[in-house]
């Protein structure tokens, strides 16, 4: 592999992060999403900093000595919350995806590290969270490794 880089999206990322954003739900819940929908919704969050923030994970080689090329190789979206209880924000980490041939090389934890240390230097900032699918022992395997603890928290929702 060679050098990762991770940069925050641009709108020139817009339809390869919908794609991921519905590969990513397809592979983990099972769920087709709508591509209209999720295009428009991936649009207003890199739009929108207040709604969310992409970040993109590209591997970098150099060819012939003299030009380097990018090959995107994994995202994730942060998304805030405030806890009144702790008078800071919890970062969010969702929608992480890395396709099927870039896996087990680093790609997540290299995204999740670039993440802890801004959270880290960023004041009001008081931890970072993840949720992923019960079923899903490959995620769960992947946030502990990183020193992620499972919160006890069970996810319920209404949804419209």
């Amino acid at each position: 592999m060679g050098t990762l880089r991770i940069r925050d999206a641009h709108a020139h990322d817009l339809e390869l992060l919908a794609a991921w954003a519905r590969a990513m739900a397809w592979e983990t819940e099972r769920k087709r999403l709508d591509p209209a929908c999720v295009r428009a919704g991936v649009a207003a969050a890199i739009a929108d900093p207040a709604k969310a923030r992409y970040l993109v994970a590209s591997e970098q080689a150099t060819l012939a000595g003299r030009e380097t090329v990018a090959v995107p190789v994994g995202t994730l979206r942060l998304t805030r919350e405030w806890s009144d209880g702790r008078n800071g924000e919890w970062w969010w980490i969702r929608s992480a995806y890395v396709p099927p041939g870039h896996r087990r090389r680093g790609v997540f934890a290299a995204l999740y590290r670039h993440v802890e240390a801004q959270a880290r230097a960023s004041p009001g900032v008081v931890g970072l969270r993840l949720y992923a699918e019960r079923h899903d022992a490959a995620a769960q395997r992947a946030c502990a490794a990183l020193g992620m603890q499972d919160a006890g928290y069970a996810i319920f929702e209404t949804a419209f």
